[in-house]
């Protein structure tokens, strides 16, 4: 049986993406900074699918809690099949003039420095192995920057970088590197970039049907489960109303 290591485990799409590999039959490692709703995640879901799961409390942003979490894991779980990075989020939408100090080192350091410091904790089991797949969740915000957008854009331009830098670097070791983005999706993405102004976040997906977590799970378990000669290694999902980052199509009751 496999095991699948997955960040950000506690929402979203890590938390949709948890549900959907142990409906396959995968052992979990999940991961996220609240520990209670951590805890319930994983009695759900043994009491609902016969895997194990291990439930890794940590901040991602926090090397030394990343390093000591994962070289503290059972052995049955040291080998790690599927590495999904997916802790990531998006602090405030403001001009690069007037943007917050603050909220920039946050998605810095969560997006591009998070993901960095679990991956290497985990990639020279991988590459001893000479086995192993890396999923990083990044976003359309990778592919194009949008007004507003700056700081968040350039973390996932990040992801999507280091993604590519992954798959070359790897490559001699047979480990797979999928980059995902997906466009519009409704989870508490709006909620957490608004600092829970949820009447802001609502607006965001007014007047179309934006992505749901299920949708990107089902993509990452698609990627996950090509046969080993095959690689997906870059995924763009958008909803039907979405063009790009700027072009999107609402009804006229929005």
């Amino acid at each position: 049986m496999s095991n699948i290591f997955i960040t950000g485990a506690t929402a979203g799409f890590g938390k949709a993406i948890a549900y959907k590999f142990a409906s396959h039959g995968y052992n979990l490692i999940i991961n996220g900074r609240r520990e209670e709703r951590l805890n319930q995640i994983e009695d759900d879901i043994k009491s609902n699918f016969d895997v194990k799961v291990l439930s890794l409390p940590f901040d991602v942003r926090n090397r030394n809690e990343v390093e000591n979490a994962i070289n503290s894991m059972p052995y049955e779980f040291k080998q790690i099949d599927i590495l999904v990075n997916s802790a990531g989020l998006a602090s405030g939408l403001s001009y690069i003039q007037d943007g917050n100090i603050d909220d920039w080192e946050t998605m810095i350091d969560t997006n591009v420095k998070g993901l960095l410091y679990v991956s290497r904790a985990i990639m020279p089991t991988m590459v001893a192995r000479k086995k192993g797949h890396i999923i990083n969740i990044a976003s359309l915000a990778g592919k194009e920057t949008y007004a507003k957008g700056n700081i968040y854009c350039a973390t996932k331009q990040a992801v999507d970088s280091i993604s590519r830098a992954m798959r070359i670097d790897m490559l001699p070791y047979g480990i797979k590197v999928t980059n995902i983005a997906p466009g519009a999706a409704e989870t508490e993405f709006s909620l957490v970039r608004f600092h829970g102004d949820a009447e802001k976040a609502a607006k965001v997906y007014q007047g179309y049907e934006p992505l749901h977590a299920e949708d990107v799970a089902d993509i990452v378990f698609f990627a996950a489960s090509r046969p080993a000669h095959v690689v997906m290694n870059d995924i763009v999902i958008t909803p039907l109303a979405q063009a790009n980052t700027s072009y999107l199509v609402r009804s006229q009751e929005a």
